[in-house]
Protein backbone atom coordinates (compact mmCIF):
# COMPACT_ATOMS: atom_id res chain seq x y z
CA UNK A 1 0.00 0.00 0.00
CA UNK A 2 1.11 3.40 -1.33
CA UNK A 3 1.54 5.76 2.03
CA UNK A 4 2.12 9.81 1.23
CA UNK A 5 3.57 11.29 4.55
CA UNK A 6 4.15 15.48 4.61
CA UNK A 7 5.60 17.41 6.43
CA UNK A 8 7.52 21.04 7.10
CA UNK A 9 4.38 23.02 7.55
CA UNK A 10 4.58 26.19 10.24
CA UNK A 11 3.79 29.52 9.99
CA UNK A 12 5.73 32.17 9.00
CA UNK A 13 5.69 35.83 8.18
CA UNK A 14 4.90 37.21 4.88
CA UNK A 15 7.96 36.95 2.48
CA UNK A 16 9.31 34.45 4.37
CA UNK A 17 10.03 30.74 3.06
CA UNK A 18 9.34 26.94 3.77
CA UNK A 19 10.07 23.87 2.45
CA UNK A 20 7.46 21.20 2.19
CA UNK A 21 8.35 17.49 2.54
CA UNK A 22 5.85 14.67 1.34
CA UNK A 23 7.93 10.73 1.73
CA UNK A 24 6.25 8.10 -0.27
CA UNK A 25 6.45 4.31 -0.01
CA UNK A 26 5.06 1.44 -0.48
CA UNK A 27 5.67 2.34 -4.32
CA UNK A 28 8.57 0.35 -6.71
CA UNK A 29 11.14 3.24 -8.58
CA UNK A 30 9.05 3.15 -11.37
CA UNK A 31 8.47 7.11 -12.15
CA UNK A 32 4.77 8.21 -10.78
CA UNK A 33 2.88 11.46 -10.69
CA UNK A 34 3.46 13.49 -7.74
CA UNK A 35 1.77 17.10 -6.94
CA UNK A 36 0.99 19.36 -4.20
CA UNK A 37 -2.53 20.59 -3.46
CA UNK A 38 -3.80 22.96 -0.70
CA UNK A 39 -6.96 23.64 0.52
CA UNK A 40 -8.16 27.07 3.15
CA UNK A 41 -11.53 27.24 5.10
CA UNK A 42 -14.48 28.27 2.64
CA UNK A 43 -12.36 27.48 -0.23
CA UNK A 44 -12.64 24.39 -2.45
CA UNK A 45 -9.21 22.35 -2.71
CA UNK A 46 -6.80 23.44 -5.78
CA UNK A 47 -3.64 22.44 -7.33
CA UNK A 48 -0.07 24.44 -6.75
CA UNK A 49 2.68 22.34 -8.45
CA UNK A 50 2.88 18.80 -10.21
CA UNK A 51 5.50 16.80 -11.90
CA UNK A 52 6.19 13.77 -13.52
CA UNK A 53 9.14 12.15 -11.53
CA UNK A 54 10.21 10.85 -15.02
CA UNK A 55 10.76 14.01 -16.35
CA UNK A 56 9.10 16.00 -19.25
CA UNK A 57 5.67 17.19 -17.28
CA UNK A 58 5.90 20.15 -14.37
CA UNK A 59 3.08 22.12 -13.73
CA UNK A 60 2.58 25.48 -11.62
CA UNK A 61 -0.95 27.52 -10.87
CA UNK A 62 -0.43 30.69 -12.04
CA UNK A 63 -0.90 31.77 -8.41
CA UNK A 64 2.47 30.45 -7.33
CA UNK A 65 4.82 30.36 -10.51
CA UNK A 66 7.81 31.98 -10.11
CA UNK A 67 7.70 31.45 -5.99
CA UNK A 68 7.05 27.80 -6.02
CA UNK A 69 9.20 24.96 -6.39
CA UNK A 70 8.68 21.76 -7.03
CA UNK A 71 11.20 18.71 -6.91
CA UNK A 72 11.98 15.10 -6.17
CA UNK A 73 14.63 13.08 -4.66
CA UNK A 74 14.46 9.99 -6.08
CA UNK A 75 17.22 8.66 -4.09
CA UNK A 76 14.81 8.62 -0.84
CA UNK A 77 11.12 8.81 -2.73
CA UNK A 78 10.21 12.09 -1.40
CA UNK A 79 8.61 15.28 -3.06
CA UNK A 80 9.22 18.71 -2.30
CA UNK A 81 7.67 21.57 -2.85
CA UNK A 82 10.66 24.78 -1.92
CA UNK A 83 7.94 27.82 -0.94
CA UNK A 84 9.49 31.07 -1.56
CA UNK A 85 8.31 34.70 -0.90
CA UNK A 86 5.06 33.24 0.72
CA UNK A 87 2.31 35.29 1.00
CA UNK A 88 -0.65 35.87 3.19
CA UNK A 89 -3.05 34.29 0.89
CA UNK A 90 -0.79 31.05 0.45
CA UNK A 91 -2.00 30.05 4.08
CA UNK A 92 -3.76 26.76 3.88
CA UNK A 93 -3.59 22.98 4.89
CA UNK A 94 -1.02 21.58 1.99
CA UNK A 95 -1.71 18.05 0.98
CA UNK A 96 0.89 15.77 -1.12
CA UNK A 97 -0.73 13.66 -3.91
CA UNK A 98 0.42 10.41 -6.11
CA UNK A 99 -0.26 8.42 -8.87
CA UNK A 100 1.82 5.19 -9.74
CA UNK A 101 0.42 4.58 -12.50
CA UNK A 102 0.64 7.44 -15.17
CA UNK A 103 2.34 9.00 -17.67
CA UNK A 104 3.86 12.44 -18.01
CA UNK A 105 0.98 13.00 -20.86
CA UNK A 106 -2.07 12.02 -17.63
CA UNK A 107 -0.32 14.67 -15.57
CA UNK A 108 -2.66 17.61 -16.81
CA UNK A 109 -5.77 15.50 -16.02
CA UNK A 110 -4.78 14.35 -13.20
CA UNK A 111 -4.58 17.65 -11.66
CA UNK A 112 -7.47 19.24 -13.33
CA UNK A 113 -9.73 16.07 -11.96
CA UNK A 114 -7.82 15.94 -8.87
CA UNK A 115 -8.17 12.20 -9.43
CA UNK A 116 -4.74 11.16 -7.80
CA UNK A 117 -5.24 7.56 -6.17
CA UNK A 118 -2.97 8.58 -3.05
CA UNK A 119 -2.89 11.16 -0.69
CA UNK A 120 -1.47 12.60 2.43
CA UNK A 121 -2.85 13.63 5.41
CA UNK A 122 -1.38 17.74 5.01
CA UNK A 123 0.86 19.81 6.64
CA UNK A 124 -0.51 23.47 7.54
CA UNK A 125 1.55 26.52 6.18
CA UNK A 126 -0.19 30.00 7.66
CA UNK A 127 1.55 32.99 6.64
CA UNK A 128 0.95 36.39 8.33
CA UNK A 129 1.32 39.84 6.97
Amino acid sequence: QVHLVESGGDSVQAGGSLRLSCATSGHTNNPYCGAWFRQSPGKEREAVAGLYTGGGAIYYDLSVKGRFTISQDNATNTLYLQMNSLKPEDSAMYYCAADMRCSLFDLAVLIHRQSFAYWGQGTQVTVSS
